[in-house]
């Protein structure tokens, strides 16, 4: 089996930062990539950022510049620096691991942005 445990979320008032973390572990010997993504209340999923296991990252254009993705190969977690947080960003952020053929996906941590 494979866990992915996720922290780092809470409230935080607009303006302020947050560092999201996610640590994969089990039966996971290879890990392709790994991403954040966060779903809002009424919302679909949406992609944050993701990083390769050789560094690369991709955002999309609409989270460039604020959203800041990072990964640590030998304990197998990634994570997400968010800056000058709004009260749009308020969300369920999702950690995401690709090995192989198979995706597998964090229960999620909240962040609530207060104005």
């Amino acid at each position: 089996q494979v866990q992915l445990v996720e922290s780092g979320g809470g409230l935080v008032q607009a303006g302020g930062s947050l560092r999201l973390s996610c640590a994969a572990s089990g039966s996971i010997l290879v890990i392709n990539a790994m991403g954040w993504y966060r779903q809002a209340p009424g919302k679909q999923r949406e992609l944050v950022a993701t990083i390769t296991n050789s560094g690369s990252t991709n955002y999309p254009d609409s989270m460039k510049g604020r959203f800041t993705i990072s990964g640590d190969n030998a304990k197998k977690t990634v994570y997400l620096q968010i800056d000058n947080l709004k009260p749009e960003d308020t969300a369920v952020y999702y950690c995401r691991v690709l090995s192989g053929y198979s995706s597998y996906w964090g229960q999620g941590t909240q962040v609530t942005v207060s104005s």
